[in-house]
């Protein structure tokens, strides 16, 4: 009976027209995609997790553990170690990205934004020390993607581009503008890994103070190459509102000077 049943079956189907056929969705194909993509997002979790609690270093074991499923199990979702470090630094990149707003949206005075991206970058290395470091260890020089190197490129491009806006709308020439954004970006990140292995008696404000001076002194002295004197202290509108609001830096408000 069995034969008979799927001897019709198979006549039906070959009946059927071609695309027809082919246009039927797989319904279990589909679950099962939705189903691996959650349960990798899980063991990406369980992943981050045992990061924190075992450091960067963590074994494979330990994840699994974390999950609570075999290394084996693990692996039917993840083509070997490299496939599962590649989305743990992934989502440690989303993190980062997430946490850092306030660089993507800088508001107030110069000083202010200074302070701000740079005490929410130490904020977060502090609090998640051992997750920084799995993702320099994974970082794209090896065989992982994503990586601290994304992140650092990204803000430095967003940088480039800000800074650049404002040198233009003060009149200046905007091509000092990446070489200044890339090397304060890698002197940040430089700095606070050095003082997270060796804080050396410094505390979190502390550094803060230091990095945001030092910043602040670098694009100081390039405004003022140029002629332009920012008070750091002053609220700075964004590039597109001191075009709108004045013929030329410092016309109509005490936000820029001219020396």
């Amino acid at each position: 009976m069995g034969a008979y049943i799927l001897y019709r079956l198979l006549g039906r189907l070959d009946g059927m027209p071609t695309s027809t056929r082919q246009l039927r969705p797989d319904g279990r194909a589909t679950r099962w995609a939705g189903q691996h993509e959650r349960r990798r997002a899980e063991f990406v979790d369980a992943a981050l997790a045992a990061i924190a609690e075992h450091g960067p270093e963590v074994s494979t074991e330990r994840i699994a553990e974390r999950a609570g499923v075999a290394r084996t199990r693990l692996y039917k979702h993840f083509d070997g170690a490299s496939d599962l470090q590649r989305a743990v630094s992934r989502r440690v990149t989303e993190l980062i990205t997430e946490e850092l707003e306030p660089v993507w949206n800088p508001r107030g005075s110069p000083m202010r934004m200074i302070t701000v991206a740079v005490d929410t970058h130490l904020r977060w290395l502090t609090e998640h020390a051992h997750l920084y470091r799995y993702l320099l260890r994974y970082s794209p020089a090896g065989e992982a993607a994503g990586g601290f190197t994304d992140i650092k490129t990204a803000l430095g491009r967003h940088l480039t581009q800000l800074f650049g806006e404002y040198l233009r709308t003060f009149g200046l020439d905007p091509r000092p503008a990446e070489t200044t954004a890339f090397g304060l970006v890698g002197y940040v990140e430089s700095a606070s890994a050095r003082w997270l292995d060796n804080p050396a008696g410094i505390g979190r404000e502390e550094l803060v103070e230091q990095l945001t001076e030092t910043i602040w002194t670098i694009l100081d002295h390039t405004l003022r190459a140029g002629g332009v004197e920012l008070d750091p202290h002053r609220p700075l509108p964004p590039p597109h509102e001191l075009a709108q609001g004045t013929e030329a830096p410092g016309d109509h408000d005490e936000t820029a000077k001219r020396s």
